[in-house]
């Protein structure tokens, strides 16, 4: 057990120094080298976790695709606004998240390895089909084109905002793009009840590690990428 609990605790290592320069750099300027250097571990050991560093982008654009730090609410609208909620917080704070979205938008890269957004699109199209099933949806709205408009705003408004003349903070924009885009989605009776603001962004953010406290105490998996 202790040396599996090592080897989980090298692979999170390994793969955090390569998201963290992946971040930095782009898929394409970083070396391996670089990414040993930040991991402070042996080449040996990168190569028994990853074979190749395709295999590390790969596996940073899968540890991307998380509801992490998400809790169940009463409504399962709820549940899809605190996700993408809490990845705009999360994302400018933690280099696994912003190095993904980073080879997603590089052409170069997104030609090797694709991109994690049709994974975002069937997690977010499987919460809107529980929430339509639940009466929480508008009956012709189609949760298929739903969830791909949503990834599809969501890394629109990250990439524009970036552009962008003054300051725009991340959270503060994606909740405007949701009240906007849940107006078309929610039912009118649900619509009033849906929490959507940048300080319920923060309090998700501060609440991660008592989440993740309660998950590992329970067994859930998917905690060290």
């Amino acid at each position: 057990m202790a040396q599996q609990e090592r080897a989980i605790r090298t692979r999170r290592i390994i793969l955090e120094a390569a998201a963290a320069v992946f971040d930095e750099r782009g898929y394409e300027a970083t070396t391996i080298a670089e990414i040993l250097e930040r991991a402070d571990v042996t080449k040996g050991a990168l190569y028994f976790h990853f074979p190749s560093k395709g295999d590390l982008a790969r596996a940073v654009l899968d540890a991307a695709v998380t509801t992490d730090g998400v809790r169940p609410q009463a409504l399962k609208l709820q549940e899809i606004i605190d996700t993408m909620l809490l990845l705009a917080y999360r994302l400018p704070r933690e280099p696994m998240l912003s190095a993904a979205l980073r080879m997603a938008v590089d052409l170069q890269a997104r030609r090797q390895f694709g991109t994690a957004w049709p994974e975002w699109s069937a997690l977010l199209g499987e919460l809107l089909a529980e929430a339509k099933g639940r009466g929480e949806v508008l009956p012709h709205v189609d949760v298929e084109d739903a969830a791909r408009i949503l990834v599809s705003t969501w890394t629109g408004v990250r990439v524009v905002s970036e552009g962008l003349p003054g300051c725009h903070d991340l959270p503060d924009e994606i909740a405007l793009l949701l009240r906007m885009l849940m107006s078309s989605v929610a039912a009118p009776t649900v619509l009033p009840r849906l929490e959507i603001s940048a300080a319920r962004a923060a309090h998700l953010y501060d609440d991660m590690p008592a989440w993740r406290a309660e998950a590992a105490e329970a067994g859930a998996v998917g905690l060290t990428f």
